[in-house]
């Protein structure tokens, strides 16, 4: 019998951390090969990790809502024979050296690298500075006596073989709890089970929040305590509700956004051009698909004809579709059109693109579209979906809002933003009609697009909407 480490994996995507969401496991649950242990958010998706063992989960090294660096332990899992273990693994004095499992036969397997889920990562510590967190204090001083107790160079040499017990009993409970629990800030060890076994249920986790935020009637000093923490707070009297400010860590997708749009906005000379058009042209055609049955249970909307129009721009213009490279001191223009689109999920803002776009149909690019943001809002976006793109598009009319000024996506030159669609009077051989408008900006790299390429590609676009069918003649 061994017991085994699973150090957190580099998914493929090059990261050096990820936020433990949801374990679907507890301690004592039996394991078999690739069934889901953990739902990890990194700062480009949702990722489910699958065990690389058959045994029993011995316990857990890392709570839910904890940021780990690449290549730490975050599970402990007990082998029941030596046939599960790595050949270098099988006494269990070496847990925490990186785990695998063996390679299929041939010259390519005995080169592959180690990099995936159930595979193993490098032994290597991440080569950047590992930030200080509150929690590496507790564990710290969670240590177990029998540990502390060692001697110096046995506890160094022990240090990754060992499995730490959790600092507490593990909670009982369901995953969509643990997930209600978190978005509420509450510690499940902190909540008294009034379910079998003590289970902990959902009634439970909501009577705690009314406890924690709700004074008690008589408590002593509650008022004079709230009024230090909130220095808005209504009143001072014992029934009155404690208003407090709130911090939210920054982690995963908005962590990784922020640093983006930064990077973005101190690095490329952005310029932003506007375009009112009349779409009254697109909005018919938009109807025309939706009533036609090769597009039934497809989702088409205005956003359909802006990429249509956009992709069309870019044929005629291929210098807008192309990036800045500091480093060479070169333009780079791109081959295909990944066209990026920015979606609002519950996680942030992600921008998945459709490689190769440009060779879609118009039906291939509704489907691929609805796919794309269905995926995005979900949390099922694959990390190759958020690489690569050459061209954004984002859509705030969805919203009510009629302009804005978007933040380049790094590594882009342009970035078209759609508005509202609306029914506003308009001129029409030279009399007021009613007739559906929206308003396009356009952001460009200065270094690379200038004025006149950034305004032909907005004149493009917004004449291709004023008459999609004279833009879908030209593809």
């Amino acid at each position: 019998m061994t017991i085994q480490q699973f150090r957190l994996p580099d998914v493929g995507e090059g990261l050096t951390e990820a936020e433990i969401v949801t374990w679907r496991v507890a301690p004592g649950d039996p394991v078999r090969l690739n069934d889901v242990l953990v739902e990890i958010e990194t700062a480009k998706s949702l990722v489910e990790l699958p065990s690389p063992y058959d045994g029993v989960v011995q316990s857990l090294l890392v709570d839910e809502g904890q940021t780990v660096d690449v290549g730490s332990p975050i599970i402990a899992i007990r082998v029941d024979s030596e046939a599960d273990a790595t050949p270098d693994d099988t006494t269990g004095t070496r847990a925490a050296e990186p785990t695998t499992v063996p390679h299929p036969v041939g010259a390519a397997a005995a080169e592959r690298t180690a990099v995936l889920v159930g595979y193993g990562v490098s032994a290597q510590e991440p080569t950047r500075r590992r930030r200080r967190r509150a929690l590496s204090a507790r564990s710290a001083d969670t240590a177990r006596p029998a540990d502390t107790a060692r001697s110096a160079d046995t506890a160094r040499s022990a240090d990754t073989a060992r499995v730490p017990h959790p600092s507490r009993p593990p909670v009982l409970t369901k995953p969509p709890l643990r997930k209600l629990a978190k978005d509420l800030g509450v510690e499940l060890a902190e909540v008294r089970g009034s379910g079998p076994d003590g289970r902990v249920t959902r009634q439970d986790v909501l009577d705690h929040t009314a406890r924690r935020v709700l004074p008690t009637p008589g408590a002593p000093g509650l008022a004079a305590q709230s009024a230090a923490q909130s220095s808005w707070s209504t009143a001072s009297t014992a029934d009155d509700a404690v208003r407090q400010d709130e911090r939210v860590p920054v982690r995963g997708v908005r962590k990784a956004t922020a640093a983006a749009m930064v990077a973005s906005a101190f690095t490329a000379p952005h310029v932003t051009e506007f375009l009112t058009v009349d779409v009254t042209g697109t909005v018919e055609l938009v109807d025309r698909l939706r009533k036609d049955p090769a597009f039934a249970g497809v989702r088409v909307g205005p956003l359909l004809v802006a990429s249509l129009a956009l992709l069309d721009a870019v044929r005629n213009h291929p210098d807008i579709n192309a990036r800045w490279d500091q480093e060479n001191q070169e333009i780079v223009r791109f081959a295909d059109v990944n066209l990026g689109i920015a979606a609002a999920t519950p996680r942030g803002l992600l921008v998945p693109n459709l490689k190769a776009s440009q060779d879609l149909s118009v039906r291939e690019l509704a489907v691929a579209l609805n796919e794309l943001t269905v995926s995005a809002r979900e949390g099922r976006t694959r990390p190759a979906d958020l690489a690569g793109g050459t061209i954004t598009i984002t859509n705030i009319g969805v919203f009510g809002i009629d302009a804005g000024t978007p933040i380049l996506n790094p590594g882009e030159a342009a970035i078209l933003c759609l508005g509202a669609v609306r029914r506003t009077p308009w001129v029409v051989n030279e009399q007021v009609v009613p007739r559906w408008t929206t308003q396009l900006s356009l952001s460009f790299d200065h270094r690379l697009v200038d004025g006149e390429l950034g305004s032909r590609v907005l004149a493009h676009v917004g004449r291709f909407l004023e008459d999609p069918m004279w833009g879908l003649a030209m593809r």
